[in-house]
């Protein structure tokens, strides 16, 4: 479908989307809240055309000026654009500086990313550790596939923010959907480090330096381990008696050895004997789908070398790759591979021992 100035798109392969401005040569111009973001053409499909937009207007003006008992217009609801692999939920809350040069003084935006198919009923509140009491800082719902943001944090405020507790319900409309188990997460922040300049890091979600928090992880929970006092005096005790518990024994670790590297050609001409009738998303699923085989492979074999060629492009398969390193495949050293010999077009991964997460036990 071609793209026109004033339609409403969504980006086919990232989070976000608005109306387009104006278009020149491949680059669509897109307006997000006042903002003109330039993105290729092609990564973005079209939700609401100008001709809808224009209709949508033209009704609201006649409606206007028809009597009625409810003259507040209703909201245009746009259609929601899934993605591959967003029926498993991710959620990342970031807080962002307004001023990052001046952290003293600045204040801190709060978003929260839900990089998933589902709609997220969500409930953030927080308090201070002496404290029993928890204040609502957000309540609403949050859009599939989109990075929201929740409220504005004062430097005043951190004292009350020890304890962020966030609560969430996942649910989709107008579609049968698989169903995700409802859960209130507790988190534990260190409100000093919103002092410090090195602790605001780069984020596959976030333009800007934040302070991020995964709270959930290909459906997973992120839970941050909080002391209970009872805890505490047994390790007390333990240590007035000068008695040790005995430790559990860890499995050993597989002798690590050098293999490789091996060389994954991610290209679209290396997955398909023709591209005829692909479209863009089929072959980044692809190419997407032929990386995790090749983790999966050699996953066993700490020390191993792989080279992901994926070639210099628009960097949309470079993103996708890192940001499965980050959340699924965590662990593994991560760099450009060689540029003598493959430029900017290639990555890679060293695979490290990553020890096996232990089983939840679950309530009779």
């Amino acid at each position: 479908m071609n793209i026109k100035p004033g339609d409403t798109v969504r980006y086919l392969n990232s989070v976000g989307g608005g109306t387009v401005v104006r278009i020149e040569g491949d680059i669509a111009y897109v307006d997000e809240d006042g903002f003109e973001t330039p993105v290729l053409a092609r990564e973005c499909v079209v939700v609401g055309s100008a001709e809808q937009q224009k209709a949508v207007s033209r009704q609201s003006v006649e409606a206007s000026k028809v009597p009625s008992k409810d003259s507040a217009p209703k909201p245009t609801q746009l259609p929601v654009t899934e993605t591959a692999g967003g029926d498993r939920i991710n959620m990342v809350l970031g807080f962002e500086a307004t001023d990052l040069k001046a952290l003293s003084r600045s204040s801190f935006e709060a978003y929260l990313v839900n990089d998933s198919n589902y709609y997220i009923f969500l409930s953030v509140a927080a308090k201070a550790t002496d404290s029993n009491e928890w204040t609502p800082w957000y309540d609403g719902v949050v859009e599939p596939n989109i990075q929201e943001f929740l409220f504005e944090l004062e430097a005043a405020d951190l004292t009350d923010f020890d304890r962020v507790s966030v609560q969430y319900v996942a649910f989709k409309r107008g579609k049968d959907y698989s169903l995700k188990t409802p859960a209130a997460i507790e988190l534990k922040v260190d409100t000093t480090r919103f002092a410090k300049l090195h602790c605001f890091r780069t984020n596959v979600y976030f333009d800007n330096p934040v302070i991020a928090f995964d709270l959930v992880s290909d459906d997973r929970q992120q839970q941050a381990a909080i002391p209970e006092p009872a805890k505490i005096a047994e390790k007390m005790m333990y240590k007035a008696a000068d008695i040790r518990p005995e430790k559990p024994r860890r499995p050993a670790m597989p002798k690590e050895q050098i293999f490789g590297p091996f060389e994954i050609d991610l290209h679209a001409s290396a997955l398909f004997d023709t591209l005829n009738g692909l479209e863009a998303s089929d072959i980044l699923n692809a190419q997407i789908e032929r990386f995790e085989q090749a983790m999966r492979e050699y996953s066993r074999r700490p020390g191993t070398r792989l080279i992901f060629i994926h070639g210099k492009g628009d960097g949309v398969l470079k993103q996708a790759l890192l940001k499965e390193l980050t959340h699924r495949f965590k662990g593994h050293d991560v760099q450009d591979a060689p540029f003598e010999k493959y430029g900017y077009g290639a990555t890679q991964v060293t695979v490290r021992y990553v020890a096996p997460s232990q089983p939840k036990g679950r309530r009779k």
